[in-house]
């Protein structure tokens, strides 16, 4: 016996069994009927009649239930297999029973549409993000390699630490990236120091900004935020590093204003205007980052995507040909608090 008939006997088990109630009591009102005629002593001519007439209407009954039960069970399946929403105007006909299931199997789907379509999107941006990043991890090794090869030990040691401080760079993004992505992690919300944060920044880049001669303006700060300390450093880094990446001569400031905003400014290639209403999303460079063949887009939407967990707000300002501002606001809002 094939699968289509197999299904077939099943429904037809299952029908018989919904429809049992109502066979049993056609059977006992005809029975009863048939006693009442019996000792009435009328004519039994006329009990076969109804008989005759009750099982015909039971018939037509029956066969218009198997039409209505065939349609549910189809409607069922396409439902599973297809995630398809209820028909509403079949649910206004249905009984309480059904209404109820109905609906409750209609916000399922719905809820596993939602969760099958967020999984979908995480998987692809996940994957979108690794292609990238193995993109863009090729360049420091490659130049790392073309440094070896010449042999040129002052000035080769120099950039080689570059190149190295670079592929470190990447690695962690890459590893901060998955960390971002596992909702259930909780933060560590601290009051830090911003001036510890700045420091190691610094320390870490420090042969940057001596091999490119770019001059730090920066002062204690001596000013404590309440965030998580591992990605406060995470997201420092990102934005100096970007400044660093796009300025070849000048200076690099550091500095606090309204006493909640912490603003790097640099004096670098600066960003189109059309460019900076798209800057923060994945994978986007800008003409700035086209002509250096340096950028991929990630460092900034990981940036943003940083701020967005611990509640920080992220803002840049930046003209052409003059540089870039980064602001980072600290500020909370005020939450009022009822009795």
């Amino acid at each position: 016996m094939n699968e289509q008939n197999l299904s077939l006997k099943l429904r037809l088990k299952n029908f018989f069994i919904l429809m049992l109630p109502q066979f049993l009591l056609i059977f006992f009102l005809l029975v009863i009927f048939g006693l009442l005629f019996f000792l009435s002593r009328t004519p039994l001519s006329l009990y076969w009649y109804g008989v005759q007439l009750s099982l015909f209407f039971l018939l037509i009954s029956v066969v218009f239930q198997w039409l209505r039960y065939s349609r549910k069970i189809q409607r069922a399946e396409s439902f599973h297999k297809l995630g398809l929403e209820v028909d509403k105007s079949k649910l206004d006909r249905a009984d309480i029973a059904e209404k109820i299931y109905q609906k409750q199997y209609r916000k399922l789907t719905e809820e596993y549409l939602d969760y099958k379509q967020r999984e979908t999107e995480k998987s692809k941006e996940q994957m979108e993000y690794f292609s990238l990043w193995l993109h863009q991890i090729k360049t420091p090794i490659a130049a790392i390699s073309l440094l070896v090869q010449q042999n040129k030990e002052a000035t080769a040691q120099k950039q080689m630490e570059q190149e190295i401080l670079r592929l470190d760079d990447y690695t962690h993004m890459a590893l901060n990236y998955l960390k971002l992505e596992d909702v259930g992690k909780e933060l560590d919300l601290e009051w830090v120091s911003i001036d510890e944060i700045i420091k190691e920044t610094l320390k870490k880049y420090s042969i940057l900004f001596i091999y490119n001669k770019i001059q730090v303006v920066y002062q204690p700060l001596e000013k404590q935020f309440l965030s998580d300390p591992n990605w406060l450093q995470v997201l420092v880094e990102q934005i100096l590093s970007n400044s660093l990446k796009y300025t070849k001569t000048g200076k690099i400031s550091i500095f606090l204003e309204d006493g909640h905003t912490l603003v790097i400014e640099d004096t670098g290639a600066g960003i189109r205007e059309e460019d900076l209403p798209k800057i923060f999303k994945k994978g986007y460079t800008g003409l700035n980052g086209r002509l250096h063949e340096k950028s991929t887009g990630l460092g900034l939407f990981l940036s943003k995507k940083i701020c967005s967990r611990l509640g920080h707000r992220l803002h840049i300002e930046s003209e052409l040909g003059v540089g870039t501002k980064v602001y980072l606001d600290f500020k909370r809002p005020d939450y009022q608090l009822f009795d």
